[in-house]
């Protein structure tokens, strides 16, 4: 603190709020009233309080809550019973599926399903070979090229047909 300056302390004072400042002309003027302090404290004072009162009011809800909640389930030998039948259940129900899914190949809505995909797949495949039988036609009509050396030069397969 002795190493601050007072320029330093008074900037500090000035960022916590304790001391006001303002520019007047070519000078800086520095204030603090006693009485600004106490209405901050007064204000923070009445801002925890509210905070306190809402914090209570939900912990009263919460705790009424939990009392309506526990009503209808206090520990009885039917309850603990029910309770043990449902983790069987749930247990079964897990197990069970577990083995659809080993099944899932066959059920008939994936199947289904693959079939639409694999036609997609289908249309796609002839739609690039009917490009490429056109984009062949082109060069030959274009450059006088023989069909067998447009093959060789783009590795077009000689059997390449459409799909049927």
């Amino acid at each position: 603190l002795a190493s601050m300056s007072v320029k330093e302390i008074l900037q500090s004072l000035v960022d916590d709020g304790m001391v006001d400042t303002d520019r007047i002309g070519t000078s800086n003027y520095f204030w603090a009233f006693p009485s600004k302090a106490l209405h901050a404290r007064k204000r923070k004072l009445e801002e925890l309080e509210s905070q306190f009162a809402e914090s209570s009011q939900k912990k009263e809800a919460l705790q009424k809550s939990i009392e309506k909640s526990k009503i209808g389930r206090e520990d009885t030998a039917e309850r603990t019973a029910l309770l043990k039948e449902l983790a069987a259940l749930r247990q079964k129900k897990e197990q069970l599926k577990k083995e659809i899914d080993k099944y899932r190949e066959c059920d008939p809505d994936v199947v289904e399903e693959i079939r639409q995909t694999n036609q997609v797949a289908k249309e796609a495949a002839n739609r690039w070979t009917d490009n490429i039988f056109s984009i062949k036609s082109w060069a030959k009509r274009k450059f006088g090229f023989e069909e067998s050396r447009i093959d060789k030069c783009f590795g077009i397969p000689e059997d390449l047909d459409y799909i049927d």
